[in-house]
């Protein structure tokens, strides 16, 4: 096959890919930073026409020009996989709907439930000498969305890195039907947050000295990982692998510092395994054709019997809230939902089936309320409407500024007692009295 005459006999504008869609169509804006954007903009320019388009994506960085459109609610419809704040406030006016999985499952989804929907839009990398383009840092499900795809629309941006993989992370020019050469606009930022902060370098002061030379590890976001991430791109650690679901700055830091190596890794040894990445511009340009990082399918990032053949796994996530019978929430406030489950359950099981492995709950004590006031993030039971994330069953290391506490195989007054000593003394009595009511208190440190 000439891969370059194929390219110029399949390329074709915005406007005409965007044509494919009629109403009561299901479509896919692919995931992530590959949220297509010129065929987003023309597909809003026909929303007159259209009425009941359903759309899948998720971690949006920009609210969808098809999103904005007057009277959207008639016209279309976002399910999301999984929320970012832009998704989150996309809910309040009807348009966007959560879909509730656990992450490692999406790829079966398109293989076993959707199996088939009309057109998938998402932006891609340049073609390659081979008529390969890849998802870029968006492996993930896509292999998968363009199996169950009718037509398949790409939109190349020169600036979306070429990720490499293990497999699944590319598609070839024989399977799509249009290419349109989009505006290449630069990649979406996620920033790398700013200064850690007090609480948050007391929670990783606790976490890192747990890690052995040799670890594989994973990080959830937000400001605790990234805390604990640039501690250890500080210390002597050394030989340590990646296996994770999002790939984020702290990876790099700690790459760049010497600390990964993935030599002790008992599988993809050398290699940093993701589903997909997001973060600043310096995290594009070390995953651009860099050999060292594996993109692949969330179903096998993700699999918890894969986790577990990594020895030594270690697993640090953020969460919401959570109780004192250990129920996790990492994922919505009270009915409004937040963002979404997510692997960090699988991740969570994986690392305590890992020799040697752990898995770190990690939150602030408190938080400051709408009205000033600190709230405890540790209370007696999970709000109404409040999503378990990872079930009180699961729960190995719960981690805050006031200490660490392992919660595997214990009774319930056990848990309880274990949960309220890392509560902010403020609330520890109150926490203690909602325990004894409850029937879950025997006996108190402070008696």
């Amino acid at each position: 096959m000439d891969y370059q005459a194929e390219y110029q006999k399949k390329l074709t504008t915005a406007e005409a890919a965007a044509k494919t869609v009629q109403s009561g169509d299901w479509i896919d804006y692919g995931w992530c930073t590959a949220t297509p954007r010129a065929i987003d903009k023309a597909l809003a320019a026909r929303y007159q026409e259209l009425t009941d388009v359903n759309i899948h994506g998720g971690i949006l960085f920009e609210k969808p020009a098809v999103m904005s459109v007057p009277n959207v609610t008639e016209h279309f419809t976002w399910n999301s996989w999984h929320m970012s704040g832009v998704e989150r406030k996309m809910i309040a006016d009807g348009s966007t709907f959560y879909c509730p999985m656990r992450y490692s499952e999406l790829n079966g989804f398109y293989r076993d439930v959707i199996k088939s929907f009309k057109v998938a839009f998402f932006q891609v990398s340049p073609m390659d000498p081979f008529g390969f383009f890849s998802f870029g840092p968006n492996a993930s499900h896509m292999k998968d969305v363009c199996d169950a795809a009718e037509l398949i629309f790409v939109e190349v941006n020169q600036n979306m890195p070429r990720c490499l993989g293990g497999f699944n992370e590319k598609i070839h020019i024989s399977q799509i039907t249009g290419i349109v050469e989009g505006e290449n606009p630069p990649m979406w930022e996620l920033g790398a947050g700013g200064e850690p902060s007090e609480v948050d370098k007391a929670v990783a002061n606790l976490i890192v000295p747990e890690i052995p030379n040799g670890a594989c590890l994973q990080l959830g976001i937000g400001g605790m990982p990234n805390a604990v991430g640039a501690m250890i791109a500080a210390s002597d650690l050394k030989d340590l692998g990646v296996h994770t679901e999002m790939y984020v700055d702290a990876f790099v830091d700690m790459a760049m510092a010497g600390r990964i190596t993935g030599a002790k890794k008992s599988i993809d040894p050398g290699r940093q395994a993701y589903a997909f990445a997001a973060g600043t511009q310096k995290l594009y340009d070390y995953l651009n054709d860099n050999p060292e990082c594996m993109a692949a399918p969330v179903e096998y990032t993700n699999d918890v019997r894969v986790i577990a053949q990594l020895d030594n796994f270690i697993s640090i996530n953020n969460i919401v809230d959570l109780d004192l019978f250990g129920q996790i929430n990492a994922e919505s406030a009270g009915t409004r939902q937040i963002s979404g489950a997510g692997g960090q359950l699988d991740f969570v099981m994986g690392a305590y089936l890992s020799k040697g492995g752990k898995s770190f709950i990690c939150c602030s004590s408190t938080l400051k309320g709408k009205d000033g006031k600190l709230q405890s993030r540790i209370r007696p039971t999970l709000s109404d409407g409040s999503i378990v994330t990872d079930t009180r069953a699961n729960v190995h290391y719960l981690v805050t500024e006031y200490g660490m506490v392992n919660l595997k195989g214990l009774a319930t007054w056990q848990k309880a007692e274990k949960i309220i000593s890392v509560a902010h003394p403020d609330f520890r009595d109150e926490l203690i009295a909602a325990a004894d009511k409850m029937h879950i208190w025997r006996k108190s440190n402070k008696r």
